[in-house]
């Protein structure tokens, strides 16, 4: 049950973050908390959360080091939003992205998207939900852009 488990899950994390990266996020050594229905709600390695799976959407969250692994698996900038060096501190302490701090995107992150916060040295400052796509992202002057769930300083 656990290797179904583990296959299922990166399958997933492939087709939501790109190919190959569900093995990067989830090695064999992942164990998993089940819901009282007995399906998977989080992912852990090593007593860390890594993702929760949402029951409602079937996609993941990350925690840090879940987008750590994220970040480190793809190249530059794919699942990132860049963020001005000024703001760097305000969004690792889990502040929300705003629109007028954006300054680069992976051009096919759509709203809803689970995302990466870089600053310009693509040092990881934060993981959450895009509230806009890239091209809204780079092109609004107001608005939330990323709706941060974690920062790196929490």
């Amino acid at each position: 049950m656990e290797d179904e488990n583990l296959r299922m899950l990166r399958v997933i994390a492939d087709y939501q973050f790109g190919r190959g990266v569900g093995r990067v996020l989830f090695p064999d050594t992942c164990k998993f908390i089940l819901s009282s229905s007995g399906r998977v709600r989080q992912v852990v390695d090593g007593g860390v959360r890594i993702a929760t799976l949402k029951p409602d959407s079937g996609w993941f969250t990350l925690s840090i080091e879940g987008a750590r692994r994220v970040k480190e698996a793809l190249p530059f900038p794919k699942m990132r939003v860049v963020v001005m060096d000024e703001v760097s501190d305000f969004i690792a302490a889990g502040k929300s992205v705003f629109a007028k701090h954006v300054v680069e995107v992976d051009e096919e992150i759509r709203a809803n998207d689970e995302v990466v916060v870089v600053n310009t040295a693509d040092k990881l400052l934060a993981t959450g939900r895009a509230v806009l796509s890239a091209f809204e992202m780079l092109e609004m002057e107001r608005g939330m852009a990323v709706k941060v769930r974690q920062g790196v300083k929490r």
